[in-house]
C-alpha cells in the first residue's frame, strides 16, 4: 500500500474515532475496502505495538496521541473496580474488572459450636502463614462451616469457591468477558484472595478436574503471572488455601460420592497437612440443635436428646457396614427447622428423610419410634385429608 493510501486510510479511521482510538480488525478491513484499498497487512499484522488484544488495535499514536493510552488499564488494590466508558458500547476495549467488596469476613453463626479440629485450625490461621490445608470428611459434618467460623472469630477475610468438574482457569484466576460491549478482564477469586491476603476456600475440591492444576504455583505460595494482561500478582501476607472434600483425593469406590475425582498426586502433595473431620460428639451435637431451636423459640430438650441418640445409633451401624446411608448433622438441623413449622416430631423426621429410598426411610422411622416411645409411625402424613377451611 502506498504512503498516500496509508494516510488516506488513517485519516478515514480518525474521522470514525469515537474518542478511544480503538478499532477492531473487521472495522479496519471494512474501512480500507470502502476506500478501494486492499488488505492493510502493514497495520493489522506488522505493528504489534498498537495491538491491545486479539483482533483489537489502538491507533491513538497514529492520530497524534500516545500508544500508552491504549494499553490494558492497570488495577490497583485501592481501586477494585475500573471499567472503561465509551461513547459506542460496541467498541471492544480491554479493561479490568475486580471484586468490589469492602468486607469479606464471614458472619458469625449463632448456632455454631466449636469441635474437632477447630482449635488447630484457629492456631494455623492466627499465624498469617501460607500453609495449605486439606480437610476431608463425610458430607454434612460442618467442614466448611468450621473454616468460615474460624475466619469469623479471627476477623479474617475468606473467599469460598465451589468446585465442580466444569471449574477451569478462567473461573479461578480470571478471564476476558464482555461487559456492555467492552472486552473486560474479570479477576477471579484466586487473584482477589491473593491481593487481599484472604483465606481461599476450595470447597468440594475433589470434584474438580485436572484443570485445577493451574493452581500449582499458587499452592506453593508463589506469585502468579496473568497471561492475558501481563500483570504479576504476589500474594499478600495472610493469604492461604484451605480445601474441603468428602474424600482424600482418591475417588469414591463405594459410589457414595459420585462425581469425586482421583486428584493429581503432585497437587495433593502441596497441601501441608490433612485434617479428618468427624461428626460432632453427642454432647456437641445436642448443643448445636438446642441453639438452632433457640433462634425462634423454646427448646424441646427431650426431642433434641432423642434426635441425637437416634442419629448416633444410625452412624454406628453405618460405620460397621450394616447400612448404606447416614443421618448427618445438617439433616438433624433440617428436622429441627421442620419441627419449628409443623410441631410434629414424626412428620418432621419423615419429610426430611424421604430423600432416602423407602426401605431405608421406613427403617429409620421405625428406629426412631424405639428411641422415642411417645411417637408412632402412624399413617403417611402425605395422605391426610385437607380441611376445606385451610384452602
Amino acid at each position: 500500500m502506498k504512503a498516500i493510501d496509508r494516510e488516506t486510510l488513517i485519516s478515514e479511521l480518525q474521522s470514525q474515532d469515537n474518542g478511544t482510538g480503538v478499532f477492531t480488525r473487521k472495522q479496519i478491513i471494512e474501512t480500507a475496502s470502502g476506500l478501494g484499498f486492499g488488505f492493510p497487512a502493514w497495520l493489522v499484522n506488522g505493528m504489534p505495538e498498537v495491538k491491545v488484544d486479539r483482533g483489537v488495535y489502538n491507533l491513538t499514536s497514529m492520530f497524534g496521541g500516545s500508544v500508552a493510552e491504549a494499553q490494558p488499564i492497570a488495577q490497583s488494590q485501592q481501586a477494585p473496580l475500573a471499567v472503561v466508558e465509551t461513547q459506542a458500547p460496541r467498541t471492544l476495549v480491554q479493561a479490568k474488572l475486580a471484586v468490589e467488596v469492602d468486607d469479606l469476613i464471614p458472619g458469625k453463626d449463632a448456632t455454631f459450636v466449636p469441635f474437632g479440629f477447630y482449635k488447630d485450625l484457629k492456631t494455623v490461621l492466627s499465624t498469617s502463614m501460607f500453609y495449605p490445608i486439606f480437610i476431608s470428611g463425610l458430607s454434612g459434618n460442618g467442614k466448611t462451616t468450621m473454616v468460615e467460623q474460624v475466619c469469623a472469630n479471627l476477623k479474617r477475610e475468606a473467599i469460598r469457591v465451589n468446585i465442580s468438574i466444569e471449574t477451569d482457569e478462567d473461573d479461578l484466576i480470571g478471564g476476558n468477558t464482555l461487559v456492555d460491549g467492552n472486552v473486560v478482564y474479570r479477576e477471579g477469586p484466586v487473584l482477589t484472595a491473593m491481593k487481599r491476603g484472604a483465606v481461599l476456600i476450595l470447597d468440594e475440591v475433589d470434584r474438580g478436574s485436572n484443570k485445577l492444576m493451574c493452581l500449582q504455583s499458587v499452592l506453593e505460595g508463589k506469585g502468579y503471572l496473568i497471561k492475558k494482561t501481563g500483570e504479576w500478582v504476589s500474594p499478600k501476607e495472610g493469604f492461604t488455601i484451605l480445601a474441603t472434600a468428602n474424600t482424600k483425593g482418591q475417588g469414591s469406590d463405594d459410589g457414595k460420592f459420585i462425581g469425586t475425582q482421583i486428584m493429581n498426586e503432585a497437587m495433593l502433595e502441596r497441601f501441608a497437612i490433612t485434617m479428618q473431620q468427624e461428626y460432632p460428639p453427642v454432647k456437641t451435637e445436642k448443643s448445636i440443635l438446642a441453639k438452632e431451636m433457640e433462634l425462634t423459640g423454646a427448646v424441646d430438650e427431650d426431642f433434641v436428646e432423642k434426635l441425637v441418640d437416634w442419629a448416633d445409633i444410625i452412624r454406628k451401624t453405618y460405620y460397621e457396614g450394616g447400612i448404606d446411608d447416614v443421618v448427618t448433622t445438617r439433616r438433624l438441623v433440617h428436622i429441627v427447622n421442620a419441627w419449628k413449622m409443623f410441631g410434629d416430631r414424626m412428620k418432621s423426621i419423615q419429610l426430611c428423610i424421604s430423600r432416602f429410598d423407602e426401605e431405608t426411610r421406613d427403617s429409620f422411622l421405625d428406629l426412631y419410634t424405639k428411641v422415642d416411645a411417645g411417637v408412632s409411625m402412624g399413617d403417611d402424613d402425605y395422605e391426610n385429608p385437607i380441611d376445606s377451611n385451610e384452602v
